[in-house]
């Protein structure tokens, strides 16, 4: 029988957060030891795209202490761009980096990397991960190759959570863990743009759900990842290829652990 201590409940408002409009929710009610997050995986606002679907039902209600084969996530489906040549250049990013002997995109989930996305726009962070090639400016990241970076999930600042791509198909968001990892981005980040608490909530019902359907083993923190390095569930095969990253934080990191509550994903990893 699921326990049914505590109950966190949110109501989304029609349509996502404008481009041009500061934050209306108050950062993470929670206090925790630890310095911010830094560099997203997509700091950007801006895109021509046009806005989200309309999402007027409920989006999450996360049971902290509720058992993980609970889907207790709504998912609203915004698809981003997936023409046959972003199918190429992603399949040729997956031999270089993980697998050369690939036929397709198709991976089996087993962790969730958290991330935010630097900027407060959902709309031009989908902009932006629709783009079939990386830009040049990201010269470190296109060393890896020519796929445009872009993650599963999108979590506006109001708690909706759209999905991009499914599940499991091969994404570009973490060095290391792409071949393994679904990866979920924050509209926000950890100064101007403070992560909110309907995205504490909206990330632990949407890890609930995919705990409900795929083995995961494991949640990150974009900024964790890296103790993951040595270890067999980190995989790069370039020499080298590799990066620092600070989101989405200690501070929002801990927040959704604690909305975990014992369940054991909710884990920190270990000292690398």
């Amino acid at each position: 029988m699921r326990s049914r201590a505590l109950v966190l409940g949110l109501i989304v408002a029609i349509g996502c957060g404008r481009g041009d409009r500061a934050p209306d929710k108050p950062p993470i009610a929670i206090a925790v030891d630890g310095g911010t997050g830094g560099t997203g995986a997509a700091p950007v606002d801006g895109g021509a795209l046009a806005g989200p679907p309309d999402a007027a039902a409920p989006v999450a209600i996360a049971t902290v202490d509720a058992a993980v084969d609970a889907p207790l996530a709504t998912i609203v489906d915004w698809p981003v761009p997936w023409p046959a040549e972003r199918e190429r250049l992603m399949l040729a990013y997956r031999r270089l980096h993980s697998d050369p002997a690939a036929t397709d995109l198709t991976i089996t989930p087993r962790m969730i990397v958290l991330h935010y996305t630097g900027g407060h726009s959902a709309k031009g962070t989908h902009g932006y991960f629709s783009r079939t090639r990386i830009e040049a400016e990201r010269a470190t990241l296109r060393k890896g190759g020519e796929a445009g970076v872009v993650s599963h999930f999108l979590v506006d600042r109001d708690g909706t959570i759209f999905r991009l791509i499914p599940e499991t198909r091969m994404g570009r968001h973490a060095i290391g863990v792409n071949h393994a990892a679904i990866g979920v981005e924050n509209v926000g980040d950890g100064d101007r743009y403070p992560l909110t608490d309907a995205q504490v909530a909206a990330n632990v019902a949407l890890i609930r759900d995919l705990a409900a359907r795929f083995p995961i083993e494991r949640v990150l923190g974009h900024h964790e990842v890296a103790t993951l390095r040595g270890t067999p569930a980190y995989v790069e095969l370039v020499r080298g290829y590799k990066n620092e990253k600070g989101d989405p934080g200690p501070r929002f990191m801990a927040a959704v652990r604690a909305g975990l509550g014992d369940s054991p994903l909710a884990a920190p990893p270990a000292p690398p």
